[in-house]
């Protein structure tokens, strides 16, 4: 059995399946700020979401970050390293990689995969 949170008409927001989690891509809800306001934002989705379904990120099995501009890698990894370092010894496989986002303003989109 297959359980959508939040689905809509183009996507849910994340599905659970034989004890696994996937999260959509996350955005940043405020556009206007800079990578590490935006990195915040998505985290702070993520953290939400992985809760709902009642996980969190000490059992992200992979993440995958997606950046408009590699530019912004130093300042991403500030936010990450923090926000992981809460759970030490659980750093999750991770990729970054650069890539043309949905909305110009968006600076970053991530996709978690995590276990129940």
């Amino acid at each position: 059995m297959v359980q959508r949170f939040h689905p809509g008409a183009r996507l849910s927001e994340m599905a659970v399946h034989n004890g696994t989690v996937y999260l959509a891509g996350q955005v940043p809800e405020d556009g206007t700020q800079d990578i590490r306001g935006q990195t915040a934002q998505v985290l702070a989705a993520i953290d939400r979401l992985l809760a709902e379904a009642g996980s969190g990120k000490d059992r992200i099995l992979m993440a995958q970050i997606f950046l408009a501009d590699l530019a912004d890698f130093d300042g991403m990894n500030e936010v990450w390293d923090a926000w992981i370092g809460e759970v030490p010894g659980q750093a999750p496989p991770r990729a970054t990689v650069q890539a043309r986002l949905a909305r110009p303003e968006w600076r970053i989109e991530v996709v978690v995969t995590a276990a129940v």
